[in-house]
């Protein structure tokens, strides 16, 4: 059963679909003569959550203590940041040097960089305090 599957696979990904399934649908769509656009656009979605920041220190400085930095948590940091640019939302890694995810190249660190994260690591630097 394995070695029919691999085929249909291959050729889902061949044709820019993302499964086999979405192939056995455009086939069969095809098969009828019917036309048919393949993700012919974004369309934007927001889903509504609340943030609860781990820490508010003086001068309305926003710590999120970090020991891990999993893909929802930076998907959320990122949402919250886009949705509150005037906040100053800064965080406290444990270990900031370690990668995002096992097997990334990318560490904590480099990630908060490149959002836009002011980040510190294991305890909140006395600049943060002043």
């Amino acid at each position: 059963m394995a070695r029919s599957r691999v085929p249909l696979i291959s050729e889902a990904k061949a044709r820019g679909f993302r499964s086999k399934f979405e192939l056995q649908v455009a086939k069969d769509l095809e098969g009828r003569g019917v036309a048919f656009e393949y993700e012919p656009h974004a369309l934007p979605y927001r889903i509504d959550h609340m943030y609860w920041p781990d820490l508010l220190l003086p001068g309305d400085i926003y710590v999120e203590i970090k020991g891990y930095l999993d893909a929802t948590d930076r998907r959320k940091m990122r949402a919250v940041k886009l949705q509150h640019p005037d906040l100053d939302i800064r965080l406290l890694f444990q270990a900031a040097h370690k990668p995002i995810y096992k097997g990334a190249k990318s560490t904590r660190a480099e990630w908060a960089d490149k959002h836009g994260f002011p980040w510190a690591e294991k305890r909140v630097p006395k600049s943060w305090l002043t």
